[in-house]
């Protein structure tokens, strides 16, 4: 019988749990591809991110331990890549508890860019890595893939 009040116990704390530990990705992520020329694109990606969250910078300084969106590009012979990927936005840079030295995160709408060579109509696709974080917690990283159609 006390077994059976533990289990009536025990049954809701981890239905809550299970629920509390689940995580909403606070970003939405739309993508396009701009023509430069005749052979050269711009693939952009646009990060918009919920109000109170923020994701590091591409280079975050800090001590090491932030998790910087990558960028990484499958290979296809008919797509070469110009230069890295860049990135612009609202960004801070400060001292946070916790952290060691100071470090960099961007909020509310930023762009990513990647500039490629393209010969002929082409599928690049690749995956990014991001993390997301509030003024409480750090959500697990995160990948996504991607796709950019070039005609």
């Amino acid at each position: 019988m006390k077994s059976l009040k533990y289990l009536f116990i025990a049954i809701p704390l981890l239905f809550f749990f299970n629920r509390s530990s689940a995580q909403d990705d606070p970003t939405t992520w739309k993508y396009q591809v701009k023509k430069i020329s005749a052979t050269e694109y711009q693939l952009v990606f646009h990060l918009d991110i919920t109000k109170g969250w923020h994701i590091w910078s591409m280079t975050p300084g800090g001590d090491g331990m932030e998790i910087a969106p990558s960028f990484t590009f499958d290979k296809n012979p008919a797509v070469k890549l110009k230069g890295k990927t860049v990135e612009k936005g609202n960004a801070t840079t400060t001292t946070m508890e916790g952290i060691d030295g100071k470090i960099t995160y961007l909020t509310g709408e930023i762009t990513y860019t990647q500039d490629v060579v393209v010969k002929g109509n082409a599928k690049i696709t690749g995956k990014h890595t991001y993390q997301v974080c509030n003024d409480r917690m750090c959500l697990r990283p995160m990948d996504r893939d991607f796709v950019f159609e070039v005609k």
